[in-house]
């Protein structure tokens, strides 16, 4: 069979299974995924030796060691996968939710419910518990699911995904409603952006590249995720303690996720006091530095930053540096760089807290706060699908409600229009 039978085959399964799952109650659906946490704990071995290969694979191409990271996995992190199913399950079920109600002079009866999507095409690179989370919040919020993972981690996800799909399908749930494609070829990723019909939205999850790539030439609806240039802005009134903590918590805790600070932006009235103290901290974290030359002449051994540095998302323990006149230049680099994902400032100024909230434009805007809380998990979402960075549809953190539409059901008692 070649590629294009091969993911027609796999969308229309799932295309069918979706009709099914959308009947699917909430017992059942909750069934499925408990049943699928059981399974990835009693299998974790296997899943950790299916992870080695890729490993060995992604050091043989000298990947980075941000690659690395996002491919790897571990007790913990398998744990975190059957956790994440479980936490799912017991969240709320979206479907069938009323929005709205209400009741028009003709005595119509019109209510806004929620329904799934239908068919989800999930593209995404080496984050082999996008498999778990993906169909987790796919299944739960009725929908069926479509995964291409990328070849780098080709062994851990296939290993993965037979484990859940065996799950699902012995737990009730119909054939298709998790399906994966396990060729690497790109052709693949080229058809399944075509199948209208069959796929009814696409949602990428990886790098710029990527994303990108499948938003120009999809001619499915596509969710956006994008890349996390993001941002922390040190303010002329900030607690230099807390933005400290803050600062480094969103470099260091790991540096190799979107949602990690990528720059820093210091009022000139703070960076005085502030900038060697934390140059001498992120030193000692192997944090390397390239700042302004404002930057350079409070910490030593600092590069000096470029255009590209400030627009990188480096995914590493490398961290841009600028010192600012005001907020609005601080407000207006971060319109200029930021890709609209996470964005904070660390203040004791009400009035600035305001003023940065209402001006920022991206998906989470926070007050004192790291941006490593940008998560489906931390926000009480379970998990995520993704990051949208984009304003139609979803925006921020991707949970159940997200994975869902509205239709109308009007009730009426013999009513025409005249």
């Amino acid at each position: 069979m070649n590629v294009y039978d091969y993911v027609v085959k796999k969308a229309r399964k799932a295309n069918a299974a979706a009709r099914v799952m959308s009947g699917k109650d909430t017992a059942e659906k909750n069934k499925a995924l408990l049943s699928m946490a059981r399974e990835i704990r009693k299998n974790k071995y296997d899943i950790l030796k299916a992870n080695e290969l890729d490993l060995e694979n992604a050091k043989k191409l000298g990947k980075s060691s941000a690659f690395i990271d996002r491919l790897s996995l571990n007790e913990k992190r398998i744990d975190s996968m059957a956790e994440g199913l479980e936490k799912v399950a017991s969240l709320p079920d979206p479907i069938g939710e009323g929005v709205k109600m209400w009741k028009r002079p003709n005595d119509l009866r019109i209510e806004k419910v929620r329904v799934p999507l239908g068919t989800i095409g999930i593209i995404y690179e080496a984050r082999p518990n996008v498999t778990v989370d993906a169909s987790a919040l796919c299944l739960k919020s009725g929908n069926s699911v479509v995964l291409r993972g990328g070849k780098e981690a080709i062994c851990s996800n296939l290993a993965i995904y037979n484990i859940i799909y065996k799950a699902a399908v012995n737990s009730g749930l119909p054939e298709g409603a998790v399906e994966f494609i396990d060729i690497t070829e790109r052709e693949a990723v080229e058809v399944l952006m075509k199948l209208n019909g069959y796929i009814d939205v696409l949602i990428p999850r990886g790098g710029r590249g990527l994303i990108s790539s499948v938003v120009k030439n999809s001619t499915v609806p596509v969710i956006e995720t994008g890349s996390g240039n993001c941002h922390i802005y040190v303010d002329a009134d900030a607690d230099l303690d807390m933005a400290e903590k803050i600062v480094v918590n969103a470099k260091t805790q790991r540096p190799a996720v979107c949602n990690a600070m990528e720059t820093l932006l210091v009022h000139k009235d703070a960076a005085g006091e502030f900038l060697p103290r934390l140059g001498s901290t992120l030193h000692k974290l192997n944090v390397e530095i390239r700042g302004c030359s404002r930057t350079q002449k409070l910490i030593p051994d600092v590069k000096l930053a470029t255009e590209r540095d400030y627009s990188k998302e480096f995914l590493d323990l490398i961290l841009a540096v600028k010192v600012v006149d005001s907020m609005d230049e601080a407000i207006d680099h971060i319109y200029k760089y930021g890709t609209g994902h996470s964005e904070a400032i660390i203040t004791n100024n009400y009035a600035s807290s305001q003023k940065f909230l209402r001006e920022i434009d991206a998906a989470v805007v926070y007050v004192n706060a790291s941006t490593r809380f940008t998560d489906g998990g931390e926000f009480g979402f379970g998990s995520e699908i993704g990051i949208s960075t984009q304003k139609l549809h979803a925006r921020g953190p991707m949970g159940l409600n997200e994975l869902t539409t509205t239709k109308y059901m009007v009730y009426g008692n013999g009513q025409i229009r005249e």
